[in-house]
């Protein structure tokens, strides 16, 4: 068994999408429609092409999601996380194309982390290991 996609819930695809790929450098990598509203759309990270698929999932329409959401938020506990070989040359790209850190670059033991907000409704986590 391997984990194949994972996802993350969002309001607008269209948004999501234009922010993953635009501003995160992901790739996407599927794009069908499912009924008149919604699409199957992920995306990739351009190093793995073939790798691990983040759906853009919609929640439009799902109030237990968005309660979700909010909380998390409130709470400002990530939704998900994606691994980084430099958390601060990664936060400087990032911040340079106007990604929003709650959290900058912080030592947390054994890792490095950042939160960003996704303009989606979610914070999103970036982290690095520290090497031994």
């Amino acid at each position: 068994m391997k984990i194949t996609v994972t996802g993350v819930s969002v309001e607008d695809q269209e948004k999501a999408l234009k922010f993953y790929t635009e501003k995160l450098g992901f790739i996407k990598k599927l794009d069908i429609p499912i009924g008149t509203e919604h699409r199957w759309l992920t995306v990739v990270a351009p190093e793995d092409p073939d790798g691990t698929e983040l759906l853009l999932e919609p929640n439009g329409d799902y109030p237990a999601m968005k309660a979700l959401k909010e909380a998390l938020v409130a709470d400002g506990i990530p939704y998900t996380m994606f691994e980084v070989k430099n958390i601060h040359d990664e936060y400087s790209q990032l911040k340079e194309k106007g990604v929003q850190f709650t959290v900058e670059p912080t030592d947390v033991g054994s890792t490095l982390v950042a939160i960003f907000d996704d303009t989606c409704g979610n914070l999103i986590q970036i982290y690095q290991q520290k090497e031994d």
